[in-house]
């Protein structure tokens, strides 16, 4: 059974033309796009490399990347056939492209399918990557002589400057690590003895955060040291005052950082995906009715368009029974090439 059949007149298959013409070009546009989304979303992801513990983002801008390029690529060819669709001189040269259009026309759309689920489902690996990227780096901040550590100082205190936070999850965490190198103490201080005695791991530990916590915008000279020491400060409550320090774990500002150019990312894609299949489906009507033309003197004539020659169960069991049938003949080809070799 033929499905969604049309009856197209010349005026009809005209107008097709020229919307898959402009589809086309709207498509190669937004094909632009979508590869620009995915390389920012890339080299983002790169910049904070240092922070995460793996690189499974890189899945969601890698698939967005293809999907950009293939739209770019098949939306041009797409409008090169809708120029020539109406000149029975230039048209019949694209016939024998349709087919590997139509199948990597679909593997593109299941592409930028593919990018939307990676995009949700990537989230809570993104979230984790970032849990153990940030506390490794707050671990490593004070290890500014150690061999591939050496920038761990300076990307931390960039990060936290950049995006208005402070640690992981909040500022305590600076209160957790020992995050000033030994060869800044005074090891003959007697508070400094007291304080790595206090601690079973002989770690120097205390109440601050490094000077990239502080928020500039705080009308009081930034409170790092001694944060919870109400008697340390005049006039201060740690309890109730407004803290000087950013409140906000760099884990959630980065990820809702990145969240935000997925959603992006994911807009785009759809965007893609929609027109790719427009295109797609305005191809397959103008294809299927200028096959029923067979010369010029054809051209003014009506014809049927079609999106199926029948059914969808039908039309897959096809495909899936000439894929077998292509495999075989690649096989038997095969076989037959070696045994006359060996004779």
């Amino acid at each position: 059974m033929v499905l969604m059949k049309a009856k197209l007149t010349f005026q009809k298959r005209v107008k097709l033309a020229q919307t898959l013409w402009l589809l086309s070009w709207l498509s190669v546009l937004v094909g632009c796009l979508t590869f620009g989304m995915g390389i920012f979303l890339k080299v983002q992801l790169w910049i904070h490399n240092e922070v995460m513990d793996n690189t499974a983002a890189h899945a969601v801008p890698n698939t967005v990347i293809t999907a950009g390029l293939v739209a770019i690529l098949l939306s041009l060819f797409v409008g090169k056939i809708s120029q020539d669709s109406l000149d029975m001189t230039k048209y019949p040269r694209w016939k024998p492209f349709m087919t590997a259009y139509f199948i990597i026309a679909v593997l593109s759309c299941s592409v930028c399918l593919a990018a939307l689920v990676l995009s949700v489902a990537m989230r809570g690996s993104l979230e984790e990557s970032l849990k153990i990227g940030l506390r490794n780096g707050i671990r490593f901040y004070k290890d500014t002589d150690t061999p591939g550590r050496c920038y761990q100082k300076r990307t931390i205190d960039k990060l936290q400057m950049d995006f208005q936070c402070c640690g992981n999850n909040h500022y305590k965490d600076w209160f957790e690590v020992q995050w000033i190198s030994n060869r800044y103490l005074d090891f003959s201080s007697k508070e400094v003895k007291d304080r790595i005695k206090s601690n079973v791991d002989g770690r120097y530990l205390m109440d601050s955060v490094p000077f990239s916590c502080c928020n500039p915008s705080s009308p009081r000279p930034c409170i790092q040291v001694q944060i919870t020491n109400n008697s340390a400060h005049y006039s201060y409550s740690y309890q109730t005052d407004e803290l000087n320090i950013w409140v906000r774990g760099c884990r959630e500002a980065l990820l809702n950082y990145y969240t935000g150019i997925m959603a992006t990312n994911s807009a785009a894609v759809s965007m893609s995906l929609i027109l790719q299949v427009s295109v797609l489906v305005s191809l397959r009507y103008l294809q299927t009715s200028m096959d029923k033309i067979t010369g010029v003197e054809d051209m003014e004539t009506d014809s049927e368009g079609f999106l199926l020659e029948k059914g969808v169960g039908e039309t897959l069991n096809s495909t899936i029974e000439k894929t077998k049938a292509l495999f075989k003949s690649s096989q038997v080809e095969t076989e037959g090439g070696g045994e006359a070799g060996g004779r």
